[in-house]
């Protein structure tokens, strides 16, 4: 069982179910500059209506079943410092982004370190150039046509909030360098024997 994975879907789960806790946790960029650092890390755990948490808790979920068990460090340390990372990038590079909600970024950067192991493990098998290729048209869609545009495929309950590419983006380069530095920490490994 991913008991990390599920431990931070009931929490999310806690939060959806307490509506008035979205204010009190969201990412909100003039809170966050008062003070309020809790915000870019519980701000992942928030989500805007029942459709968007139950796509991103349930990915999350999945992905913790494919990655707690082989990479439980890796993984478990991932789901601590990449909300951090990406609410940092948020912040940083895109400063018109007032709130941000949900574990869809974080999912991501699950999703491509999981796509480039699969990768590395069999460099002929189509699937995961496919999950590359979906993550980067996905981003693209995003920027061109989705941001502004509410959750693209996924209905928001806030008509105000729009899909956050550059999340996503640094939950993509998170996950690449998550299994780049595993990659270099293997192959310079001493060889028992």
């Amino acid at each position: 069982m991913p008991w990390a994975f599920l431990g931070l879907v009931a929490v999310a789960l806690v939060f959806q179910l307490n509506p008035a806790w979205r204010g009190a946790l969201i990412y909100d960029r003039s809170l966050i500059q008062a003070g309020e650092v809790w915000r870019l890390w519980t701000g992942h755990f928030i989500h805007f209506g029942w459709p968007h948490f139950v796509a991103d808790a349930g990915l999350f979920l999945i992905l913790g079943r494919l990655l707690e068990r082989k990479y439980p460090t890796a993984t478990r340390t991932a789901t601590v410092l990449m909300p951090l990372v990406i609410s940092g990038a948020l912040y940083w590079c895109d400063p018109e982004m007032v709130r941000y909600g949900g574990l869809s970024a974080v999912n991501l950067g699950l999703l491509l370190f999981y796509a480039a192991q699969g990768w590395q493990r069999n460099r002929w098998d189509w699937f995961w150039p496919g999950i590359l290729a979906i993550y980067i048209g996905e981003v693209i869609l995003e920027a061109t046509r989705g941001h502004g545009h509410g959750g693209g495929m996924i209905p928001f309950d806030d008509p105000t909030v729009h899909v956050a590419t550059t999340a996503h983006i640094a939950g993509g380069l998170y996950g690449l360098a998550l299994w780049s530095w595993l990659l270099i920490r293997n192959r310079t490994k001493p060889s028992a024997g």
